[in-house]
């Protein structure tokens, strides 16, 4: 569970081909309108029952010669320390660089499995030319085609194999509740705060890493799980790195987690990382509460509290059925407020809805306002039911199901909002043929 394969390389080796190939239709994590144009470089794979998440580091290294260097080490350190498998990818139509061995020498350092995947091998000649690369001292090689996809079986047979089966931590069934956020909203201070100690959970030197922690913690008679993903200083050398190392941390937490509070900085206002952790969430359909942080440090008037709930809610439509709680983890403002928010989605994550008292309550909501027809077709809803998934969802049974507007899918989830309470929770909507 929650497995991340990071592509490394120099530029122009073909990464993007390779991730757009392992990602497939599947659009990448986080919506391009969130206005982060880096999110699209990572993306959920499924190969041989697993699904993971894939990372193209091409997005995060610059483009110029003289920094290049330096980028490359930072990145490929921390895709190094946070993935779980790497793959090198070099260029069968090009020698050997000198930046293909400065990364092979980095990748040496490496604890964990690097994968050296010889992309562009379109033809059976290429196939010949590949043993250049032995020279990178790596026992075995990968010939591929990324723009084919020849090949890529075999990599993704061997790079699943190196997937850990054991879960995070023996978590007893507990809650496990992550917080999550950009660098320095204040995540290991709330998490301080709750827990009543001081611990120094990152050190002074820039880019020093460590796990994500887990602690067990016991709130309003029921123990949770809280798992904290801070561990970095915001004086690291380049603010991508920062992002860059958060965005793959985060992803491993929300992974791995029942509920997400997304942290945001009260002072900054809503950036669009922060949207882009929000969709992660929901696209993981993971429970969701909002926590806007350093409360205490905003100028108050009146209406203050409500505006900025306005904003939020706008923000991150049409899923805003949200919790929004404003803390403040020097002062311990609202702070078991958030908590206590956190467990209420928890329950709600687990609510089943009998068929019969499902269908009781939305199908005269169904006969009162049906779908609109369409080519003179009228779509007719049979019954409902619940899915027994991880996830919320029910099926819709009906005569023509390719024929329902997105639109009606939303109106039937605010329906069963509105009566059963799913605050918190990302819905799915499935219409199927009867």
């Amino acid at each position: 569970m929650g497995s991340v394969v990071a592509i490394v390389g120099r530029p122009n080796v073909g990464k993007s081909t390779i991730f757009n190939r392992f990602v497939g239709a599947r659009k990448a994590i986080v919506d391009d309108e969130s206005g982060v144009t880096r999110d699209r470089h990572y993306g959920q794979a499924e190969w041989l029952d697993n699904t993971f998440t894939v990372i193209d580091t091409g997005g995060y290294v610059p483009d110029s010669e003289d920094i290049f260097e330096k980028a490359i080490r930072s990145q490929v350190k921390i895709a190094m320390e946070e993935a779980d498998v790497l793959l090198f990818v070099v260029d069968v139509t090009a020698e050997i660089t000198p930046l293909d061995e400065a990364f092979a020498q980095i990748l040496r350092r490496s604890k964990k499995p690097v994968l050296l995947v010889v992309n562009k091998v379109d033809n059976p000649a290429r196939h010949d030319e590949i043993h250049i690369f032995y020279a990178l001292g790596h026992d075995k090689l990968f010939p591929i085609s990324g723009m084919t996809g020849s090949g890529t079986g075999d990599l993704l047979d061997e790079v699943v194999k190196h997937f850990s089966q054991k879960e995070i931590e023996s978590d007893d069934g507990l809650p496990k509740i992550a917080v999550v956020g950009r660098p320095n909203v204040g995540k290991s201070s709330f998490i301080n705060a709750l827990l009543n100690i001081d611990r120094s959970i990152v050190t002074d030197i820039a880019g020093t890493t460590r796990d994500t922690i887990h602690t067990k913690y016991t709130a309003f008679d029921k123990k949770l799980l809280l798992i904290d993903t801070a561990g970095i200083r915001k004086k690291a050398k380049v603010h991508e790195d920062i992002e860059f190392y958060s965005v793959m941390r985060s992803i491993k937490a929300i992974e791995n987690t029942d509920v997400c509070l997304v942290m945001l900085d009260a002072t900054l206002g809503l950036h669009a990382q922060d949207l882009s952790l929000f969709s992660l969430a929901k696209k993981n359909n993971k429970g969701i509460v909002i926590l806007v942080n350093k409360w205490d440090l905003v100028e108050k008037e009146n209406k203050t509290h409500k505006t900025a709930e306005t904003i939020i809610r706008q923000a991150i439509k049409p899923f805003d059925d949200i919790p929004i709680v404003f803390v403040s983890a020097v002062s311990k403002q609202r702070i078991y407020k958030a908590i206590e928010e956190a467990l209420h989605v928890y329950t709600n994550m687990k609510k089943q809805i009998s068929t019969s008292k499902l269908n009781d309550f939305i199908l005269p909501i169904i006969n009162s306002t049906p779908p609109p027809s369409k080519k003179g077709k009228y779509i007719r809803i049979k019954f409902a039911t619940q899915l027994p998934t991880n996830s919320v969802s029910f099926a819709f049974f009906c005569n023509l199901p390719q024929y329902v507007p997105e639109s009606y899918g939303r109106f039937l989830e605010n329906s069963l909002r509105e009566e059963f309470d799913f605050s918190g929770v990302p819905i799915n909507i499935f219409f199927r043929q009867k």
